[in-house]
């Protein structure tokens, strides 16, 4: 009777707590799924951009000081929805670790995400399964393309990202770290390296060579910039302007040419000086080769995107950025800030947008 009333006592205990915990879980998911609404319609916001240091900023006891502070302890799970191309989850995969960092949370990819970047680059984050994700109770945030103060304050512990951010302003205080994520395979390194070593043989009178690594974003963009943004891309006279800032600054540079419109860039481009190579293969769906390339350059011409955002800002050096490229009342100026995407030492030069005059203002594409 003694051993059977153990028995009876351990069966009793073990049913309490499972009904222990069934009752929390329930109380918990209705907290998550009733707790405040902070984060729909956030696609439109006109907050200020907020800015945040690298740790070990000097800073004057007396002055008032423009940088967030950092929290310490590490707690509850965020990731954010992998869309668009390369350069967009690139931009997202930055994004979520730096936030995630900001308001002690732990940073997960999800695994489109992971088949995009890894392939490419050495990332860390860990790879939320996809039952995981099903299942989670995730608060969806939409993010607005630059870091906000509030983005630094966010109490949720399970939350979702979602947008399009790809602004210096959300990660550059973390700037090395992010570079450490964004390292390339040794063979796509090593690839572009040797690629470029034998454009700077021996006799060639130049040593070091200084390489300007060009990006030229065309394709769809050709459609979308002037009809929904009233926009432009970077047309031949821009690139030639481009190009003679650096021949002014630099000893014979050369200039290594990737695009997914290479024809257009071998028709358009002047290569009188012989200092210009076609170097891209234009192949979006594996864009590997182009970037390790313009990233092993010393310094980069970007047209528009973030394919060419991030090249640039990984490779260093002298930037020129095609500035102004839409019209003063684009709607794309409302989820865009120049100040937030292009870095203040970058160097702009504006667009033509006479090519826009002829087009009805109909065609704006406010959405």
């Amino acid at each position: 009777m003694g051993t059977l009333s153990r028995r009876h006592l351990c069966l009793t205990f073990l049913l309490v707590c499972v009904l222990a915990s069934i009752v929390f879980l329930h109380i918990l998911q209705d907290l998550f799924h009733n707790g405040l609404g902070l984060f729909g319609g956030r696609r439109r916001v006109t907050s200020p951009v907020a800015i945040f240091c690298l740790s070990g900023t000097p800073r004057s006891p007396n002055a008032s000081s423009p940088c967030l502070t950092e929290p310490a302890s590490l707690s509850g799970t965020w990731t954010i929805c992998p869309v668009g191309r390369f350069g967009n989850q690139m931009g997202q995969y930055a994004t979520l670790l730096a936030l995630a960092q900001l308001n002690n949370r732990q940073a997960f990819i999800l695994p489109t995400m992971h088949a995009a970047l890894a392939p490419v680059f050495r990332i860390t984050l860990p790879v939320l399964a996809p039952e995981v994700d099903r299942d989670t109770p995730w608060r969806v945030l939409d993010l607005h393309d630059w870091m906000s103060e509030e983005y630094a304050h966010l109490q949720e512990p399970f939350l979702k990202l979602t947008g399009f951010p790809c602004s210096w302003t959300f990660f550059h205080h973390i700037r090395d770290q992010i570079r450490r994520e964004f390292t390339l395979h040794d063979h796509l390194r090593d690839k572009a390296q040797d690629f470029l070593r034998r454009l700077c043989l021996p006799g060639t009178g130049v040593a070091p060579c200084t390489f300007v690594g060009v990006h030229v974003r065309r394709g769809d963009y050709l459609e979308v910039m002037p009809k929904q943004w009233k926009g432009v891309v970077g047309d031949r006279a821009y690139l030639q302007q481009a190009m003679d800032w650096f021949r002014a600054r630099h000893k014979a540079p050369i200039f290594v040419v990737t695009s997914n419109g290479m024809e257009w860039c071998r028709q358009n481009i002047d290569t009188s000086q012989g200092d210009v190579i076609f170097a891209g293969d234009g192949q979006e769906g594996s864009p590997g080769r182009d970037f390790a390339l313009l990233t092993q350059c010393n310094h980069t011409i970007m047209t528009i995107g973030t394919f060419g955002f991030w090249a640039a800002y990984l490779a260093g050096g002298d930037v020129v950025y095609l500035a102004n490229f839409t019209l003063p009342y684009s709607s794309f100026l409302e989820i865009f800030k120049p100040e937030a995407a292009f870095l203040p030492k970058w160097v702009g030069i504006n667009a033509d947008l006479s090519p826009l005059q002829k087009l009805p203002r109909s065609l704006s594409g406010i959405v």
